[in-house]
């Protein structure tokens, strides 16, 4: 990838163009980030930086964490992640990335945690149909139904699409455009909706399919 950075979700809004045609837009704090840790091909077998998002206070962190922070030499940071960029290179320890390493018009991937919804039905949960409310069906319209399965196999199959945990789990949203920049806040507008809360962290890259 050639841009990385992490953000925080602020939340969704909309903007007008210059034409008048509104535009969904979520609002993206997208740094400033710091370059913690530099990895190199000689001594790590790939190229990649480590950027730091966030203050974090002394006490919150481990040992092993305030180590690493002290050897970088750069203030400690709640949130880290590793971007493999083909510029590498041209970073350093220390180097601070901010929103304007993208611009208005990019496409990016929006990657982040979706929200936790705790156990579900399969109706919620993967969009399965209600039971019939006639005919002596009930007491429960809700539930998963038939399972398939007759005296042979006797078994349901692995991959049953039942109830479980919905939710609270890693997702990308591919080619979103970058609809407006603001340098000054570090903020970034990205077309439509991206997943995760307001506040939540995200990961933002140069789009893999644009």
């Amino acid at each position: 990838m050639k841009k990385g950075i992490i953000g925080k979700k602020i939340g969704m809004t909309q903007i007008f163009d210059e034409v008048g045609n509104v535009i969904p837009v979520t609002v993206i704090e997208a740094g400033p980030c710091v370059v913690a840790q530099k990895k190199t091909a000689e001594n790590d077998g790939y190229d990649a930086v480590q950027l730091g998002f966030i203050e974090a206070k002394e006490k919150q962190l481990t040992k092993p964490l305030k180590g690493h922070f002290a050897k970088a030499g750069v203030a400690a940071k709640k949130h880290l992640k590793e971007f493999r960029l083909e510029d590498c290179a041209s970073l350093n320890v220390g180097d601070v990335i901010g929103a304007d390493t993208f611009a208005a018009g990019d496409k990016v991937d929006v990657t982040g945690l979706t929200k936790g919804r705790g156990y579900t039905g399969s109706i919620k949960r993967w969009n399965h149909h209600t039971l019939c409310a006639t005919h002596g069906v009930g007491p429960i319209h809700r539930e998963v139904g038939s399972m398939g399965a007759n005296s042979s196999p006797s078994r349901v199959f692995k991959n049953k699409k039942m109830a479980g945990q919905y939710g609270n789990e890693q997702v990308t949203v591919l080619n979103l455009t970058v609809v407006k920049i603001d340098a000054e806040r570090n903020l970034i507008a990205v077309k439509g909706a991206i997943p995760g809360a307001k506040d939540g962290i995200v990961f933002l890259r140069d789009s893999v399919k644009a």
